[in-house]
């Protein structure tokens, strides 16, 4: 059945400039760091899609990794663009990233000109496209000079692979590094993608203020906590969760029990606003002027629809602020 895109899609969705630049985000985007590689059923991640874009989500966010396998969600998404997107390109912004592990050998990780142009080169080719809208230096090299990382970001740029660019998980200090270097080079630095959520802050020691100052924008990722901050662990962790997977990201020593006292909190207080714990989660982020957008995860598209929900209600009243920063602190 051919797909026609909701022609009322860009109504209920809410816009923010990404920094000082003319490029505009929807607040809520969709990351295909789970539940898009060749594991997962591509019929279901074929509705999430559809639906993100229905309601008005136009960026999505890959990697090079991303899957699993490496390499996966990106050739799902490409498949997408072939069978359902394709006639709406030039709506969608389209993300990906290169930096951790890819390939064997020592040109398969980090940061080298050399990693990160032929990375972005197979990414192009699993996607079907020319390019891309934004692509990442997904984390900072210690071992490779700032100034040769930023050169390969400025490279595909010139060479029409990239509209823009970005970083992801550098510090205030290799951000200024990183956007100084660019700016010497003439392709800015649109856009930060820093881990961000309610039980992990530490953006706020400097690193907004960093991104404020260089009108850089910012969107977070993990912004439920890896799905700490949803109902799914208020009794403990469930044996279908990611934390009661042996595999995964999540383990169940980061699920403590002083975690799910605060949770247990927070879930109280987000029922007093009407919202579930993750759309207040959501909206906690979106509170801050510098936030750009919220990267979110979709395992179903009744999960995003939760998810999406939270532009019902983005607005705190100075009280619940206090009580959550005095659950939280």
């Amino acid at each position: 059945m051919n797909y026609t895109a909701d022609p009322q899609r860009y109504e209920a969705m809410k816009y923010n400039r990404t920094g000082r630049s003319g490029l505009l985000l929807p607040a809520i985007s969709l990351g295909l760091w789970h539940n898009f590689g060749d594991v997962d059923v591509y019929d279901n991640a074929k509705k999430i899609i559809r639906r993100a874009f229905d309601a008005g989500i136009t960026h999505f966010d890959l990697a090079n990794n991303y899957g699993p396998s490496p390499g996966s969600a990106e050739e799902t998404f490409g498949k997408m663009l072939s069978s359902d997107l394709k006639t709406y390109r030039d709506e969608l912004v389209i993300s990906t990233k290169a930096g951790y592990y890819m390939w064997p050998g020592p040109y398969g990780d980090f940061g080298s000109r050399k990693y990160l142009i032929s990375s972005l080169d197979q990414s192009l080719k699993r996607m079907g496209l020319d390019y891309v809208d934004i692509y990442y230096s997904h984390r900072p090299d210690p071992h490779t000079p700032m100034e040769e990382t930023m050169m390969a970001l400025d490279q595909v740029v010139r060479q029409g692979k990239a509209l823009y660019v970005g970083i992801s998980s550098y510090s205030p200090e290799q951000t200024s590094q990183a956007a100084d270097i660019l700016g010497q080079l003439g392709t800015p630095c649109l856009i930060h993608q820093p881990r961000y959520s309610m039980l992990d802050r530490w953006v706020e020691n400097g690193l907004l203020d960093t991104l404020e100052t260089l009108g850089i924008g910012c969107i977070a990722f993990s912004p439920l906590a890896q799905g700490v901050l949803t109902d799914r662990y208020l009794q403990g962790i469930p044996k279908d969760s990611r934390a009661g997977k042996p595999t995964g990201f999540l383990q169940p020593d980061q699920v403590t029990q002083e975690k799910l006292e605060i949770v247990n909190k927070l879930n109280s207080l987000a029922k007093e606003r009407g919202q579930s714990l993750a759309q207040m989660a959501i909206a906690w982020l979106l509170k801050d002027d510098r936030v750009t957008s919220v990267l979110i995860g979709a395992s179903s598209v009744e999960q995003l629809n939760n998810n999406l929900e939270t532009l019902n209600n983005l607005g705190f009243s100075d009280d619940e602020l206090r009580r959550i920063d005095e659950i939280i602190r």
